[in-house]
């Protein structure tokens, strides 16, 4: 047992490191669970810890970070649930902290990679605290309507990796390119690409997230 907050899969590095290592903290889609995301690791630098989450709510055969607020007009124009949403955000910082203590993760080197609501998540969790993120990579999402107006210190530079799908019918491409543009204005140092592909993470995505995450760890 440890006193990590969420529940979660620990994956060590296959290359041992003295002393504190990087580490990405994956964050699932909504239905989905901490062991979805792994297989997108496999190719990642050999001296990095991987920690993926799982999203505190059961849904159906999976769990989800928060409900949908649908009220601004359905599916593409939703937003989290303001209090869920929140919850957590607060859960998934206290579980990072948690496993820097755990498994001797460096505080410095922590990246984000969160797939639709894992990436909402992740570029709100950003855009609240920028300096506790070395970088972000955020597949199929968008920037909460909530965290759009936020103005950070400690942005500037901040290198971020946004995937979109042009066939996306759950998360259309035009709102991660929105979250890019807005990223841009603060200074993030952010990489936009959109695929031809619908909900989820084709091989060309893959590479690029790769090559991504190999310049920046």
């Amino acid at each position: 047992m440890t006193d990590i907050p969420l529940e979660h899969v620990h994956v060590e590095p296959s290359e041992p490191v003295d002393g504190s290592a990087p580490a990405v903290v994956l964050l699932h889609g909504r239905g989905s669970n901490e062991q979805d995301l792994l297989q997108l690791t496999q190719h990642f630098p050999d001296h990095l810890h991987v920690v993926s989450l799982r999203a505190p709510d059961r849904l159906q055969g999976g769990y989800t970070w928060y409900e949908l607020d649908l009220s601004g007009g359905g599916l593409h124009q939703s937003q989290p649930h303001t209090e869920q949403f929140e919850r957590s955000r607060e859960l998934v910082r206290a579980s990072i902290d948690a496993a820097i203590e755990e498994y001797g993760l460096d505080s410095d080197r922590i990246g984000l990679l969160g797939f639709s609501q894992g990436a909402i998540t992740s570029l709100s969790l950003l855009v609240e605290d920028p300096d506790d993120y070395a970088w972000v990579v955020a597949l199929h999402g968008y920037l909460a309507e909530s965290h759009a107006s936020v103005e950070p210190e400690g942005i500037a530079d901040k290198p971020v990796f946004v995937g979109a799908g042009s066939m996306d019918r759950i998360i259309p491409a035009s709102r991660a390119e929105h979250a890019a543009d807005r990223l841009r204005e603060l200074g993030a140092n952010v990489t936009v690409q959109v695929y031809d592909a619908p909900h989820g993470v084709g091989p060309d995505e893959l590479a690029d997230v790769v090559s991504f995450v190999e310049t920046h760890v």
